[in-house]
């Protein structure tokens, strides 16, 4: 996603929109024939999709009661890379070409997908999943940060200073800080921050890198997600032991945290862009820590303060605001 999402994560330089592409065109036409309407209404789908992230901390959470946060993250990637693969094959995409190409993607599904993905499975091993979700909210304001210095056709306005001002105020209300952080878990918490902060330098540098690549959307993630998904085939033999026990549960959140949260919602994600583009479709980084504190909530029993709530509310508020564009 362009400004979103952990679990997210996953963004990529495929979320623009091609030059020959219609925001405004809800049908498919084929060629020499009438105009085909899609089967769903893409309201249904966005309300799918921010239902699929939304719940994916939750996954997360159950994952690490039976698995090692790198195995939570290795099979999301596996499983969420398998959906695309199928996907590219029923399309007949080919991989990208270039071993250019694959070094930016190599870099891009770390900061994009390996990095983030294991810092939220490390940090909901200490903090509630709602706050891993308020966290994860953050990453627009790191975005705007960054995009202040690293991007020089990003200026800045008054209106999106302020608001990376309010959403680090709302940060500071949901952290409780006028109680000195009291009860917070500060590891867990940082980590869940640092996850945030990786998704907009992920963006950044695949801006700079692939904006102009030739290769197909679907080609270019599926290719990213291969990339993160063996860096953890990597990474957690040396750091986890071979489980002794398969839980079914845990394993059945895994499963679904990467066939649905990162491999169906990627594919839901680019035909939104396709159809009502990216401004509308990354609005739903704003109903992903509403659903995710309510899923905790309910569905795990965790408490919430009211400073959770009221925090989360002036963060996402601040994010809104770092997102606008003065108008044309």
């Amino acid at each position: 996603m362009t400004a979103v999402s952990p679990t997210q994560p996953p963004t990529t330089p495929t979320h623009r929109l091609s030059p020959a592409a219609s925001p405004s065109a809800p049908v498919d036409s084929a060629p020499g024939g009438p105009a085909r309407r899609r089967g769903l209404d893409w309201r249904v789908r966005f309300a799918v999709l921010a239902l699929i992230w939304g719940f994916s901390f939750l996954l997360i959470k159950v994952g690490t009661h039976g698995y090692a946060p790198f195995q939570v993250t290795f099979g999301r990637l596996f499983f969420g890379t398998a959906v695309l693969a199928v996907a590219m094959a029923v399309r007949r995409e080919r991989l990208p070409r270039g071993l250019r190409t694959w070094g930016h993607l190599m870099v891009a599904g770390f900061f994009l997908n390996a990095l983030p993905f294991s810092l939220f499975a490390y940090a909901e091993l200490t903090i509630p999943s709602t706050l891993a979700g308020i966290c994860n909210a953050t990453s627009p304001l790191w975005g705007m940060a960054l995009s202040l210095v690293a991007l020089s056709e990003d200026r800045p306005t008054r209106r999106r200073v302020a608001g990376l001002g309010i959403g680090f105020i709302g940060v500071l209300t949901v952290l409780g800080a006028w109680q000195g952080f009291s009860g917070l878990d500060v590891t867990g918490t940082a980590l869940a921050l640092l996850a945030s902060l990786s998704y907009p330098v992920g963006w950044i540098y695949v801006r700079r890198t692939l904006a102009g690549s030739s290769h197909s959307h679907l080609s270019l993630t599926g290719a990213q997600l291969l990339l993160a998904t063996l860096q953890l085939a990597v990474v957690t033999p040396v750091f986890t032991a071979l489980p002794t026990r398969f839980p079914v549960v845990p394993l059945l959140a895994i499963v679904a945290l990467g066939a649905l949260g990162t491999g169906l919602a990627m594919l839901l994600q680019y035909g939104l862009v396709a159809e009502v583009g990216p401004t509308t479709a990354t609005m739903v980084t704003y109903f992903i820590p509403v659903i995710a504190t309510a899923a905790g909530v309910l569905l795990l029993g965790e408490r919430l303060g009211w400073n959770t709530p009221v925090g989360a509310l002036v963060v996402l508020a601040g994010a809104a605001l770092t997102q606008s564009r003065r108008q044309p």
